[in-house]
Order: C-alpha cells, then sequence, then structure tokens
C-alpha cells in the first residue's frame, strides 16, 4: 500500500477514508509498524510538555482558551518557572522540552531569546520545542538563532474554506501555510497537524490534509480526535473517532516514513487506551506533562483532558510500563528525526 499511497489523488484518498473497512484499518496499522520498525525500531520518544500560558489573542472557535471564553482561568509561567519545570524534567530524563502556549504577547522575542539561552546553556544537550503559535519569519529566524530547535504549528485543516470555518475572520489560513514555510526555510524541524473530526470535516477535507503531508514532509505530525469544549460554539458537537484518527495515523506513516508521529492526549482523553492504539498504527512520540500540577487543569483545549496519572511526569514509570506491555521501549533522548 506504501507505493500506492505515494501517487493517490485527492479522490483516492477520499475513496480509501470513506469505503475503510477494519480488515483494511488492520493491514494499513501492520504495514506502519514495520515500516517505523526499520527506521526507529521499537522506541518510543517522550517530550517533556510545558503548557507555558493558556492567554490567547485569538478566538477559534474549537479551543477552550480561546480569547472570548471567559469561564477560562488564565495563567502564564515566568521564565523563571518554566526554567525549574525544565530542571524536573531533565533529571527524570527528558532531554526534549516542548514549550507550548496561546498567542500570548508576554513571550516577546526578548523573553524568548534570554530564556533560550539559559535552557542551552543548562541543558546543551536537550532539544527545545516552540509552540507559540503565528510569528513573523524575523521572530522564526531569531529565535532559530537564540537555540531553538523544532516548531510545532497546527494547520488543523488543509482546506481554505473548512479553515475559514473553524477561526475568526482576523486570522488567515494563507498565513498559517506562510508561517509553516518559513520555518522549514529556517531549518527547524517542523511539525504540523490536523484535528480528526472537526466539525464540517470530510473525506475530501482529510484527503487535502493527506495530500499536504505528502507534498510538505514535515519532521513532527500531531494528530489527534476533535473533542469539544463546553465553552466553545462547537461544545455540541460530536467528538472525532479513535478508530479514524488510528487509520489517519497508519496512512501518514506510510506517506512519509521518517515523520515524528505523537499518539496524542487527546487520544488518551476519549480511550482509555488510545496512546497504546495509537502507537500500534504507527505512532511513536508520547508527550508526559511537566507543567505546574497547579495549571495543568487549566490549559483545557477541549473537555475533561488527560492531565494526571500517567500524563504527568510523575506518571512517567506507569507509561512506561504501558508501552513496555505492548512490546515498546519508552527513551527519553532526543529523538531527532532521522532522514
Amino acid at each position: 500500500m506504501r507505493e500506492a499511497l505515494q501517487t493517490m489523488t485527492e479522490e483516492g484518498f477520499a475513496h480509501l477514508i470513506e469505503t475503510r473497512t477494519s480488515e483494511l484499518a488492520k493491514s494499513l496499522a501492520e504495514e506502519a509498524v514495520q515500516v517505523r520498525q526499520e527506521i526507529y525500531g521499537k522506541a518510543v520518544y517522550v517530550r517533556g510538555l510545558i503548557e507555558v500560558s493558556n492567554i490567547c489573542k485569538n478566538d477559534c472557535l474549537y479551543c477552550g482558551i480561546r480569547a472570548s471564553n471567559k469561564n477560562c482561568q488564565r495563567y502564564r509561567l515566568t521564565p523563571e518557572e518554566i526554567l525549574e519545570c525544565a530542571g524536573e524534567g531533565y533529571r527524570l530524563g527528558f532531554r526534549t522540552f516542548v514549550l507550548q502556549g496561546g498567542e500570548d504577547a508576554y513571550y516577546t522575542d526578548e523573553l524568548l531569546v534570554s530564556l533560550l539561552t539559559k535552557l542551552k546553556e543548562k541543558y546543551p544537550d536537550c532539544a527545545i520545542t516552540l509552540s507559540l503559535g503565528e510569528r513573523s519569519r524575523e521572530s522564526y529566524k531569531t529565535l532559530k538563532e537564540a537555540g531553538a530547535d523544532r516548531y510545532l504549528l497546527r494547520h488543523e485543516t488543509a482546506d481554505k474554506p473548512h479553515y475559514e470555518t473553524l477561526h475568526p475572520s482576523s486570522m488567515s489560513f494563507d498565513n498559517r501555510m506562510e508561517c509553516l514555510r518559513n520555518l522549514q526555510e529556517l531549518g527547524y524541524q517542523v511539525g504540523c497537524g490536523f484535528m480528526v473530526g472537526s466539525p464540517g470535516q470530510t473525506p475530501q477535507t482529510l484527503a487535502k490534509d493527506l495530500l499536504f503531508i505528502r507534498d510538505f514532509k514535515p519532521d513532527m505530525c500531531g494528530i489527534g480526535p476533535f473533542v469539544p469544549h463546553a465553552d466553545t460554539v462547537f461544545a455540541r458537537e460530536p467528538s472525532g473517532t479513535v478508530e479514524l484518527t488510528c487509520f489517519l495515523l497508519s496512512i501518514i506513516r506510510l506517506l512519509h516514513p521518517p515523520v515524528l508521529l505523537p499518539a496524542t492526549t487527546a487520544l488518551g482523553t476519549i480511550h482509555p487506551e488510545g496512546r497504546e492504539l495509537g502507537i500500534l498504527s504507527g505512532a511513536n512520540v508520547v508527550m508526559p506533562n511537566l507543567s505546574p500540577e497547579n495549571v495543568r487543569g487549566k490549559y483545557e483545549l477541549y473537555d475533561n483532558k488527560l492531565n494526571t496519572g500517567a500524563e504527568a511526569a510523575q506518571g512517567l514509570k506507569s507509561l512506561r510500563e504501558r508501552m513496555a506491555a505492548i512490546g515498546y521501549e519508552v527513551v527519553t533522548d532526543r529523538g531527532d528525526v532521522k532522514k
């Protein structure tokens, strides 16, 4: 199937999604696992996630930390608190830190350059990933020069009309795509990604996502089921499914074999073994939470977000055991993409 996917058309991908069966999903997962194993073996890479702020200027219709949500308990971490989180993570064995947050103007280039410099001085053997939304090319360049290794910016959907139904008019699909191109041109390891089952999504829009990933060839790709949040426009919309998410994980692995592919928190939120199912479908990354316990519950992009137990950094032992139970080994090195 791997060869067929390399030349499949948009119509072909849409048909594949529409007519999928459990037998096809099983076959794709087996092939995806084999392909991943040839490159990464049985390693599952862990990233220490530090959710730096739930303050965001944007008002995305699906997001629990959208600017207009008056029920959101806002917080932001200081550089000192972020360094403390990284220190705890380093002691636990993490060698990649992911600084993720809303588009919060507090995190200026000056502040981030100072923070990145300190992180790289203290932990020179670690990779630093930023996930702080859309910024100018000049900003991305400055942060790369200060030590940022990777950048995650989910495109959410590769279909422009669909993007516009999920975001306010102040946001631009074209700008989101330009940001991703800028990041790639500047030499970052770049991550994109999309929601599975978002309102208005069709097999055709998903086909466009798969074509985009095949052409763009991201170093990382985060996909997870859409999960509604009570304080958003889409509060009553149904969640995406584990079944379709895992099917698409297998396809993405086969489309671009070296990709670093997370089994996301959203998968673990809607199914008790969601992340294990993701790994068994071709994923090879998990992202436990290093954020301070008193703010973990406040970074609520969607309802009932997993933030305790195996999701907490203190649950790393449990995560190792869960992955070992399905034949995989959690490793805590940088876990760079292998091209």
